[in-house]
């Protein structure tokens, strides 16, 4: 019952928050809602480490004059509601299928211009040293986005740990589609994902899939701490600079993605990130 309550407050403080945004790191934008202005990009992105590969890229895109300013929100609604407002001019926190599922739902006329990264998604334990240890009837802790699903649930796949449907698309699978599951694993979906990282270190659960830009705000190391991770190879989660349909050609949106596909910066997330955060396309 404690669980349950902690459970109901926390899922209260995220609806505030996500009415809110995150102020104090930018909030919800503070752009004019005109749109791209000359000169200067409105970015919004993840704290960790979207952000901070923006801030590494902030004085390349400088010398090719233009100023780039970076909205930090800490979920993944807000971002997508401020580009269509025109408060943003990119956002930088998404992957291709969660984009799509936001395209399906909301009507939202956005595009990719480009990947940038991987964060291998990361399964964590504080009671089980490999997934080998799993219990029977272990509790899984996952979190709540549909999106999320396919993806961790074809990396359980990948590990040997369940088998789904035949014919089922790897992003799109859910709970209902697993046809094996020799372990009785217990899902739980219930969990917002920026809270997964403080149920991991809770001790929470068997097993808790935590996505790895969530992990590494919380100073979780992927590389030391998850007993297992997602292969980066055949990979269709990377991470992708998202704009407007109308403004992809714009030259400043190219200049930027030119920018974070740079030798520079590919070089500067693998020395920061050591793996935990790979380039797209290594």
């Amino acid at each position: 019952m404690k669980k349950l309550l902690s459970f109901a407050v926390i899922s209260l403080l995220v609806l505030v928050l996500a009415a809110c945004g995150s102020n104090g790191d930018g909030g919800n934008g503070s752009g004019d809602g005109k749109g791209i202005k000359e000169g200067k990009l409105v970015v919004g992105a993840s704290n960790v480490p979207h952000a901070e590969i923006l801030e590494e890229a902030a004085p390349l895109l400088e010398e090719k004059g233009i100023e780039l300013e970076i909205k930090t929100f800490s979920d993944y609604v807000i971002p997508n509601q401020a580009l269509k407002d025109k408060d943003l001019d990119a956002n930088f926190f998404q992957h291709e299928p969660y984009l799509k599922s936001q395209i399906a739902d909301n009507g939202y006329e956005f595009e990719s211009a480009g990947g940038v990264h991987i964060e291998p998604i990361g399964v964590y334990s504080k009671k089980h040293d490999s997934l080998e240890d799993l219990p029977k009837g272990a509790e899984i802790l996952m979190s709540n986005s549909v999106a999320d699903h396919g993806r961790i649930l074809s990396m359980l796949q990948e590990k040997g740990l369940i088998t789904l449907k035949k014919g089922v698309e790897k992003t799109a699978a859910t709970v209902e589609d697993i046809e094996k599951n020799p372990k009785d694993l217990q899902f739980n979906t219930q969990f917002e994902a920026a809270f997964l990282p403080q149920a991991y270190l809770n001790g929470d659960g068997d097993a808790v899939l935590i996505n790895g830009n969530y992990a590494l705000g919380a100073d979780i190391d992927p590389a030391k701490e998850a007993i297992a991770l997602e292969s980066p190879e055949d990979n269709p989660y990377v991470n992708l600079v998202v704009v407007r349909s109308e403004d992809k050609d714009n030259e400043q949106i190219k200049a930027l993605v030119e920018v974070l596909q740079s030798e520079d910066i590919k070089k500067f997330i693998e020395e920061k990130y050591q793996g935990t955060v790979i380039p797209a396309g290594e």
